[in-house]
């Protein structure tokens, strides 16, 4: 009889809702195990894993405190055997989209939070991944979920874009890092396109006296131009299996 093929791990943040629900349901495949990490784990998550007889593992986690995070995911790996699993993956997809106003009325709690959640929280997480795996042999891979906002500056939301800004160039420099190591990671920060999600609910109910772009949110939305959940994680998650990946440190998927 032929052995079992190894596991394949899978790491995910913001997989509560939205597309992170989403890619969290699609990689509860045959010979994945999942971690996801989220404010709040998702019922309906765990009963997809058992009616599919996938390993699942939830953790309740506040990113907007990183650290004791990132050492609790760092202690973890450690304890696994690396000779498990085929290859390893985190996906960093938590964000959070501050109150909709100029920056010199924003509140610094707000501003904070945003760049813990979308930028110090991939960092640290990323830095614990890839310490504890450094020695597996199997594939090793980091995808950020970036935004066209890292890209492309867009008044009153100076906390989010910065945080992509800087998800991607962290990214850029990660990459150069792994690069010069024997079995380096290969990672990606990739922009999944315009989404039907909480966030563009909550832009396109912004007020327009503080969000001069609210008008081309609201016609994504009426144009039918706003992929669903579903829809943009498989194609995240079929970017994610290119043998090319990581070929661009900073990608956006609709190029591909």
């Amino acid at each position: 009889m032929s052995a079992l093929p190894s596991p394949q791990l899978y790491i995910l943040t913001g997989a509560s809702r939205g597309m992170g629900l989403a890619m969290a349901q699609a990689l509860l495949q045959p010979g994945h195990e999942l971690l996801c990490l989220a404010r709040r784990p998702a019922d309906a998550l765990d009963a997809a894993a058992r009616a599919a007889g996938v390993p699942l593992t939830q953790w309740p986690v506040d990113l907007g405190d990183a650290a004791p995070v990132a050492a609790r995911l760092g202690a973890w790996l450690a304890g696994l055997d690396p000779a498990r699993f085929a290859s390893a993956t985190l996906i960093n997809n938590a964000g959070t989209i501050p109150p909709i106003v100029p920056l010199r009325d924003a509140a610094a709690v707000d501003t904070a939070q945003a760049l813990r959640v979308g930028l110090e929280a991939p960092m640290l997480l990323s830095t614990a991944f890839l310490h504890a795996t450094r020695g597996w042999r199997g594939a090793r891979r980091v995808l950020n979920i970036s935004s066209g906002l890292g890209r492309r500056a867009m008044a009153s939301q100076a906390g989010y874009c910065a945080a992509k800004a800087g998800m991607d160039h962290f990214t850029r420099c990660l990459a150069l890092d792994e690069a010069g190591q024997p079995g380096g990671a290969r990672v990606c920060s990739l922009a999944p396109g315009v989404i039907d999600t909480d966030m563009q609910v909550q832009l396109r109910g912004a007020d327009p006296a503080h969000f001069p772009d609210i008008g081309n949110f609201q016609q994504l939305q009426q144009g039918g131009q706003l992929a669903s959940p579903e829809d943009a994680a498989r194609k995240v998650l079929a970017y994610l299996a290119r043998p090319d990946f990581g070929s661009q440190p900073v990608a956006d998927v609709r190029d591909a």
